[in-house]
């Protein structure tokens, strides 16, 4: 076979471990040749190309994975490479096997520690492997499981030793992360080797989903019907499923409400939870909706404040609950417990005894140093081993020890012998490697070690497989350790199948007439908020934007001495929202005040500079900053929206604020017209792709009434300048230039301008129709949740529509500009009111309890 060499010039295969690619004779393995085959017959341009793609899609979906070395915080792009992990059929039938064996046999040691404690009771258990260990939570001593199952999601970490066998690293059991990743990293891999996929035969990924999906289904309804508070559900009606998140902050947020979109549940917080009476309820704008399972990524013990941690992430009352029958927690509270490292020595005995057959895949070498024959042993191998925490509560990093020195070595040693119980030292393990590509100067394959994580999800009828998984990839060439949260790298993993899929289902319940749904009766006040903010943090992103290319229009391409009377005002507003500020430069003596005092006060190379910083510039009020708000607002919105939305979002984000840096004439206002066009596209998805639901209407409601606001200010400020100062630049700001063109053919002149600005409900930014819009939509909010103040906003609507255009819409009418005035104050109290009555929820006449 030809190989191409220009790719493969930089890969070391290594002397004295396992390569997924090439066998010990540096031969493609038989499973690689299709693939290898593929890219000897490509030019490395190619690849680059689809490396290029692959990081595009990561930035344009918003694929991100926090590290917590960065100390501001902020997301880390998510790090794909394009060359996936392949994995044989028959290699993969003998990992899953091994995965659902050892899932089966976690979640008996699970039942059994909180339940009949037999095998304490045998020895096969040290005690003080469970009661020294603080993620054994009593309160859940005899918790209740359906189907005996409370192991319900699993995922292990495993590596392929240099004998090319495959050993388990570590359990993952409390709240395992990565399942979304994976399906993320195949959305984003398979188009860019569509014929390689049928080719190999690699399987799908969604199956699995749908099974975990519809598992969770199942016990829903046994929860709805059992408990001691039982409210079965209706014929074909579905239970309540929520995913519990720790919120924005925590370190795989992107994949929780990845997964929340993608299987259909609301992604909640704590603070959207309440427990009454031993029931969990989410609390929506519609009321009390009981929950039946909870799809949880809190840990263990900030699960619940009253009985656990006191933690703001989690439910109070929540242990009870679960505890009573009345709610799911998947996965069981206290599963933490299982994923010591010193449990994994235990574990080929307890497999003999509950499940009466050998472990398939064994654990890399573990040893507990509580046990004093173990200790001993860690002491004389110390140069062999890697010593870690035993339990995951406590927070020592891993100590190799083949780096100490003397003094070190001491140190060490001594802490071992004082805490045994919180040591174990397992194998340090050579990992296998795989290709990666890396572009640069010299493009091509390089080697890099990796380890595959692999899930299963819990049915009635046992465990299933992920068909796939998360490969990770180490940071370099002499990584040991693999973590995402030290900036490791991903890849999808290729799953080969024979020649046909087999598909794991339960029996789907059908929908009928009566089950259909046409409004989201489970929007949360917080997410309601959070919707209601996203359109006013849209709608300012677009009036800085329109405001910030009117006035450099001003500066770029009007001289100082031509500027009209309408210079003044647009240089106001720009002080008005902090576009400049004016308090940088007092004013000299002998000046008076008003907006019409401001270009003596700055030169046009102060107001440039101060104006293009606010475009770019994310650390002073302006385009940049605003436009992190509107990103950071959308993130607490993540599953709300859809894939193209995001695409749209962060193309208008991150062109900005990338840099901070001073751009030329020409390519700031390239930035305004890029950001203009990106906001009327998100406007498109709001109104053109987003069903009229409660939420939508929020939405709707907080851009209505920021429009209002900017728009009454902006037509007050300019009813104040110089009568004969030119209105393009208002028409301009208001995006309504065309439309008047089109209907006057003429210069704009007061009347018709204000006529066009104020009164006609047909133009988009006028500001009746935007008292229309919010009146209505308050209309439409109250016939559900209740009537909310908008009498104020609906009488000055009535003012507004009475006036006489010949005889009020004139430059010197001082009414209209109390009017303007009185309408921007009280949209400014409806917004108020709105807060108060939908975000802050209190248990008021309006609040009613659901039993589903």
């Amino acid at each position: 076979m030809s190989m191409p060499n220009q790719l493969l010039a930089h890969y070391l295969a290594a002397p004295d471990g396992f390569d997924e690619m090439l066998d010990a004779a540096k031969a493609p393995r038989t499973h690689w040749r299709a693939m290898l085959d593929h890219l000897a017959h490509e030019a490395p341009a190619i690849m680059r190309q689809r490396q290029e793609l692959v990081q595009r899609q990561v930035r344009e979906n918003g694929v991100s994975y926090n590290v917590a070395a960065d100390a501001h915080g902020r997301q880390r792009p998510w790090d794909l490479n394009v060359l996936p992990l392949i994995v044989p059929h028959e290699e993969w039938s003998g990992i899953e096997a091994a995965v659902i064996q050892r899932a089966t046999l976690l979640n008996k040691i699970l039942g059994d520690v909180y339940g009949k404690q037999e095998m304490l009771r045998e020895g096969l258990l040290p005690s003080a492997l469970i009661d020294g260990h603080a993620g054994f939570l009593r309160p859940c001593h005899g918790m209740r499981h359906h189907d005996d199952v409370a192991l319900h999601f699993y995922a292990v970490d495993l590596a392929r030793a240099p004998d090319g066998r495959w050993w388990v690293m570590a359990d993952r059991t409390q709240a395992p992360f990565g399942a979304g990743y994976a399906l993320e990293n195949r959305a984003i891999i398979a188009p860019t080797f569509p014929d390689l996929l049928r080719e190999l035969k690699v399987r799908p990924l969604t199956s699995f989903f749908r099974t975990m999906h519809d598992s969770l289904v199942h016990w829903g309804r046994l929860c709805a019907a059992g408990g001691d508070a039982p409210a079965p559900l209706r014929e074909g009606e579905a239970p309540l499923i929520v995913l519990l998140t720790p919120g924005p902050r925590t370190a795989s947020y992107y994949e929780q409400a990845y997964l929340a979109r993608y299987l259909g549940l609301p992604l909640v917080e704590g603070g959207d939870l309440t427990v009454r009476d031993g029931v969990v309820y989410l609390k929506t704008l519609a009321g009390l909706h009981r929950v039946h399972v909870i799809m949880r990524r809190v840990d263990d013990e900030s699960c619940d404040p009253l009985e656990l941690q006191s933690s703001l992430l989690g439910v109070a009352g929540l242990t009870q609950a679960a505890m009573r029958g009345n709610v799911l927690v998947a996965n069981s509270l206290g599963s933490s417990l299982l994923e010591s490292g010193a449990l994994l020595g235990f574990l080929p005995a307890l497999s003999k005894r509950l499940l009466d057959e050998a472990l398939r895949m064994p654990s890399v070498a573990t040893w507990w140093c509580g046990e004093e024959a173990a200790l001993e042993t860690v002491i004389g191998k110390l140069d062999r081993l890697v010593i870690k925490p035993g339990f995951s509560q406590l927070p020592q990093a891993a100590v190799f020890g083949q780096d100490l020195d003397g003094a070190a070595r001491v140190a060490l040693i001594a802490r071992l012998r004082a805490n045994p119980n919180n040591y174990i030292a397992q194998e340090l393990v050579r990992l296998s490697q795989a290709p990666v590509w890396k572009d640069g100067a010299a493009p091509g394959l390089q080697a890099r070690a990796v380890g595959l994580r692999v899930f299963a999800c819990a049915t009635p009828n046992g465990y299933v497989v992920m068909p796939g998984g998360l490969t990770r990839v180490a940071t370099g060439p002499d990584a040991r350790v693999l973590t995402m949260q030290m900036g490791g790298a991903s890849k999808d993993t290729w799953v080969q199948a024979r020649s046909r899929v087999e598909v794991h289902r339960l029996q789907k319940r059908s929908i009928t007439s009566a089950d259909l749904v046409r409004e989201d009766s489970n929007l949360s006040s917080r997410v309601a908020e959070n919707l209601l903010w996203f359109g006013r943090h849209a709608e300012r992103c677009d009036n800085i934007a329109r405001l910030l290319r009117v006035a450099l229009n001003f500066l770029f391409n009007v001289r100082f001495d031509q500027r009209g009377a309408e210079w003044p005002t647009v240089e106001a507003l720009c002080i008005w929202f902090g576009l400049i500020d004016a308090e940088r430069k007092p004013a000299p003596a002998g000046h008076g005040e008003g907006a019409g005092q401001a270009s003596a006060i700055f030169t046009d190379a102060e107001l440039e500079s101060a104006l293009l910083l606010a475009v770019v510039s994310p650390n002073v009020p302006g385009l940049a900053r605003q436009q992190q708000q509107l990103h950071r607002i959308a993130g607490l919105l993540h599953e709300r929206f859809s894939v193209d939305n995001w695409r749209a979002l962060n193309r208008m984000v991150q062109p900005a604020s990338a840099s901070g840096e001073r751009p030329s004439q020409s390519g700031v206002m390239t930035i305004l017209d890029d950001a203009t066009a990106a906001l009327m596209t998100l406007a498109g998805f709001a109104f053109d792709g987003m069903t009229r639901d409660l939420g939508w209407r929020f939405m709707s409601l907080g851009r209505r009434l920021e429009r209002l606001q900017f728009q009454s200010l902006v037509l007050q400020r300019a009813l104040a300048m110089d009568e004969n100062g030119n209105l393009e630049w208002l028409l301009e700001l208001s995006d309504s230039i065309v439309t008047y063109r089109a209907r006057y053919r003429t210069q704009p002149e007061w009347l018709p301008v204000l006529d066009l600005l104020l009164l006609d409900e047909t133009n988009p930014r006028s500001i009746l129709f935007q008292l229309n819009g919010i009146l209505g939509t308050v209309a439409r909010i109250a016939q559900t949740q209740g009537a909310c103040g908008a009498d104020t906003l609906a009488s000055l609507k009535d003012e507004l529509v009475a006036l006489d255009p010949g005889a009020d819409l004139n430059h010197g009418n001082t009414m209209l500009s109390g009017l303007l005035q009185r309408i921007g104050q009280a949209s400014a109290a409806l917004s108020e009111q709105i807060s108060v009555q939908f975000f802050s929820y209190t248990d008021n006449g309006r609040q009613r309890n659901r039993s589903s």
